[in-house]
């Protein structure tokens, strides 16, 4: 006892030593944990956002893309082909987590990856408060700093959900905090540290891209004043271990860049000022395209969404930061404290001013650009350092403080009554009292998110359930079936089987959809309603007996104040992955709601998934007319597809024109044809759920150089595609179509997979000319074999030829083995140099052909002098079927 006594004694010094620091920062620690505290309470009232599947998906292609090295699956397997430019950093950190803790289900998922998104929200207040710190030398100035960056409600309630936008925020103020550390330490391992920073900002969106180039220039101005050579010299060496570092992770975290570096990253590139995704926005009561948004888009939506007081301090900020600026050049180039300043002036004004130059595009509000708030938070504090330095006496600057404590407050107050729909914070300058004008003003029901709220409100209504399990349940939406999964267990299980029974809608059509049961509101706009789920089996049985308008991807027949959609046969994914948009003219311009007036035709888009459903190989959906009489109006399909007639007219052609390359194995397999380069998969009566597996297709070219860089070494290219982009349903049957690269092609293999990943069906080494592969192969083939085996060898040309006839596909199957032994060992490649020969082992496909019974295939000879050759065929597990060895001496 008394030893302990003694070490407790001794060890105490060392313990106030290393406490007292943090101490000094009891109330940022105290703040944080109160943030931290309210985070956990209130993590399990959020669901599934619309992208935040796709987002694990993505980053799985990453990594499967780093297992395999297969670009084409890689491109394949992302949802969109611009998300490949989305970089797995802090994805990955999510699945690495889920590994570590053998988190498995949907709900701990979901837990899992909020609550990581949240403490990097919370590190980011952090660096807020400890930059501000470094600034100001203010404890008071750096505790408001860190509150005006967390206290913005939408970003709060952003902060517990998405993990798109608010990482990218986070890690740029810590960015910011590093960029300050390494320009006063001035030390390479600072700035290494730094540029490494940036890497993995700009892996997060290409927008770090900003610091990557203002450091540097900044580091100019320190070159230009520099006094000495060894101040230089720093001063390079810093900027250098900078770039390095900011290069070697960009490119480390990017696998897409791996493959040619300098074109993609190019690519990348252009996404800043052309980004893939567009949309149709509301912004101010009208209909606009986000790349076509008006210079006040983003100023308004940002003046409109954010915290009144912390908008004015940041104005103030502002203001007096390039003021300071103006007057004193030299000293705001060489200070570093206002230079800094400078700097967040630059990456606040810089991306606000690209976006409202013509051509910008942006979409969600400004979502994308929530990254914005970091340095303009911080230049908030700069302008409450203003204020409280202009009021000198003491009870001038409480009231300062006083004043800031109540609009902290008052957002604290927001973010509790709006909870949890705090992203869809309007602060007061705009009209929040009539309940539709917000929602025909502005967008709103970010992402869906409001559906959570509907289920879980669904899932205490017991009587309710109980009548819904005793109707015809069908399969539930994806989306709705996801947030589900993230109810607590018991009211997952209060839901289990009943969700196809409902639907949840938008704001939109009020009562089509049946009386509405449930509406979660904000502001008085209703987000998400539930109705019960419409009969779809009377509504298919119900419009056949109706006119048909159109025949096309769906028949659309005319219904009482709607379009009835109907196809059959028909698979899911007809339903899940397409849209219709109707445009609607009507009589009388005046009819139409003032957004669209305009442009005189009100045009909406309806995704099937969410107005129709599946059954019995059946699809049926339902989409309301306006409620005004209509003069003409048109659908277009999204995903563009094959309409029947098209297919019905290239099966035919096929068939007639087109050579067959396979024939059906079973009921499940398509006949493949060849016709005018394309390549057509026709089966006569097809199961609609077995066109959901996605098609292979393997491309053997004749000149392996034809290939893209990145295939040659495995010899051919790869192709995926889905059978609801490419196929059609005709009389029964199936049809689908890919037409094949443009380069000369000698064979392919093809088929679809199964869920577990074995073969549905699958057609292997389909030559596409055999008749003239072999006739080629046997014209060289002239004079006596070098070889005799189970194939005959003869040497022409720099070639072997290899023949055998009779010949059969079991005569094919055994790999060849080439071993090849040059006159000088120093002409093999240095890794074989110590085997003492060259391995040329290859199949029998794609460089030979079986036509008519007979065997022919051709293997080019390395360039160097040959002394002798030994090959012949083995099996795998089996081994060498038959052996030969000859000299060559050329």
């Amino acid at each position: 006892m008394r030893d302990m006594t003694l070490i407790s004694r001794s060890l105490a010094p060392t313990f106030r030593t290393g406490l007292r620091p943090l101490a000094r920062h009891w109330a940022a620690l105290l703040g944080l944990a109160v943030f931290l505290v309210a985070g956990l309470a209130v993590l399990d009232d959020y669901g599934f956002h619309a992208d935040e599947l796709l987002q694990r998906q993505n980053v799985k292609a990453n990594l499967n893309y780093l297992a395999n090295g297969d670009l084409r699956a890689f491109l394949s397997a992302v949802y969109v082909d611009h998300d490949k430019f989305y970089g797995m950093a802090f994805e990955a950190a999510l699945l690495l987590a889920e590994r570590v803790f053998h988190v498995a289900d949907v709900r701990a998922i979901h837990l899992s990856r909020h609550l990581l998104g949240h403490l990097l929200f919370l590190v980011g207040g952090l660096a807020a408060y400890l930059l501000a710190l470094r600034l100001f030398g203010n404890r008071l100035l750096a505790l408001a700093a860190m509150l005006l960056f967390l206290l913005h409600p939408r970003l709060y309630g952003h902060s517990l959900y998405n993990n798109k936008d608010i990482p990218f925020l986070s890690m740029f103020v810590i960015a910011l905090f590093l960029t300050h550390r390494a320009f006063r330490r001035d030390k390479i391992s600072a700035f290494a540290l730094l540029g490494a920073a940036v890497g993995v900002l700009i892996n997060v969106r290409i927008m770090g891209l900003m610091l990557l180039a203002a450091v540097p220039a900044l580091r100019t101005v320190d070159l230009v004043f520099a006094q000495g050579r060894a101040e230089r010299k720093r001063v390079l060496l810093t900027t250098g271990a900078f770039a390095l570092a900011g290069a070697l992770t960009t490119y480390a975290l990017m696998p897409y860049l791996w493959g040619d570096p300098v074109e993609r990253a190019v690519e990348w590139w252009t996404t800043l000022s052309n980004h893939p995704h567009q949309a149709f926005l509301l912004f101010r009561g009208s209909l606009i395209h986000s790349a076509r948004a008006p210079i006040g888009y983003l100023p308004v939506w940002f003046s409109i969404t954010g915290p009144p007081f912390a908008l004015l301090l940041g104005l103030i900020g502002a203001a007096a930061v390039i003021a300071g600026g103006v007057k004193a050049p030299r000293r705001a180039l060489l200070n570093t404290r206002r230079r800094f300043a400078l700097l967040l002036v630059g990456c606040f004004a810089a991306p606000v001013l690209a976006v409202m130059l013509p051509g910008g595009n942006i979409y969600g509000g400004w979502r994308t650009m929530y990254f914005l708030w970091a340095p303009f938070a911080l230049l908030a504090a700069f302008g409450l350092q203003w204020i409280l330095s202009a009021f000198g006496r003491r009870r001038l600057r409480a009231a300062v403080y006083g004043a800031a404590t109540a609009g902290a407050t008052a957002v604290v107050i927001s973010i509790a009554l709006l909870h949890p729909n705090e992203q869809e914070y309007f602060n007061v300058l705009v009209d929040r009292a009539t309940p539709e004008h917000l929602l025909t003003q502005y967008e709103m029901n970010d992402w869906r998110m409001p559906t959570r709220q509907a289920l879980e409100w669904l899932s205490n209504m017991p009587d309710l359930l109980r009548s819904a399990s005793a109707r015809a349940i069908s399969e539930p939406d994806g989306f709705q079936a996801r947030n589900a999964a993230t109810l607590p267990n018991a009211a997952q299980a209060r839901l289990s089987g009943i969700l196809g029974a409902f639907r949840l809608g938008g704001n939109e059509w009020p009562g089509f959809f049946g009386p509405a049961l449930h509406r979660v509101e904000v502001y008085g706009n209703t987000l998400a309603t539930i109705t019960w789920k419409r009969d779809y089996r009377a509504v298919h049985k119900e419009a056949l007996g109706r006119e048909r308008l159109l025949d096309d991807v769906f028949d659309v027949h005319q219904m009482d104040g709607a379009l009835a959609l109907v196809k059959e046969p028909c698979a899911p994914s007809f339903l899940t992955k397409t849209g219709a948009r109707l445009r609607a003219t009507p009589v009388s311009v005046g009819d139409l709601p003032s957004r669209w007036r305009d442009r005189g035709f009100e045009s909406r888009y309806y995704p099937m998934g969410w107005f129709g459903e599946f059954f019995d190989g059946k699809c049926a959906a339902l989409i309301p007319l306006p409620d005004y009489p209509i003069a003409e109006f048109s659908i277009e399909w999204s995903p563009e597809r094959l309409d029947e007639a098209e297919a019905r007219k290239a099966m035919q052609r096929a068939r007639d024109e087109g050579r067959l390359l396979a024939r059906a194995s079973n009921r499940a397999a398509y006949d493949v044809y060849l016709a005018d380069g394309e390549l057509a998969y026709l089966n006569e009566s097809c199961d609609p759920l077995e066109t959901e597996r996605p098609f292979h297709l393997n491309v053997f070219p004749e000149q392996v150089g034809d290939l893209p860089e990145e295939r040659r070494e495995r010899g051919f290219e790869r192709f995926h595609f889905e059978f609801h982009r490419t196929g059609a349903f005709v009389d029964g049957g199936c049809a689908a179509f890919f037409p094949l690269p443009d380069y000369p092609v000698v064979a392919i293999q093809t088929g679809q997979h199964t869920e577990d990943g074995g073969d549905l069906w699958y057609a292997a080494e389909l030559l596409l000319e055999p008749e003239r592969r072999w006739m080629e192969a046997m014209a060289r083939a002239s004079g006596e074999p070098v070889a005799r085996g189970a194939f005959d060898v003869y040497l022409s040309d720099g070639a072997l030829i290899y023949a055998k006839e009779p010949c059969n596909e079991a005569d094919t199957e055994g790999r060849f083995f080439l071993h090849v032994t040059p006159e000088r060992a120093e002409d093999l490649p240095e890794e074989r140099i110590s085997v003492g020969f060259d391995n040329l082992d290859f199949g029998f496909f794609p460089n030979g052909a079986l036509f008519e019974g007979r065997c022919a295939a051709r293997v080019a000879l390395p360039g160097y002098a040959v002394a002798s050759v030994r090959t012949g065929q083995y099996v795998s597990g089996v081994g060498e079927i038959w052996s030969a060895e000859f000299a060559v001496g050329r």
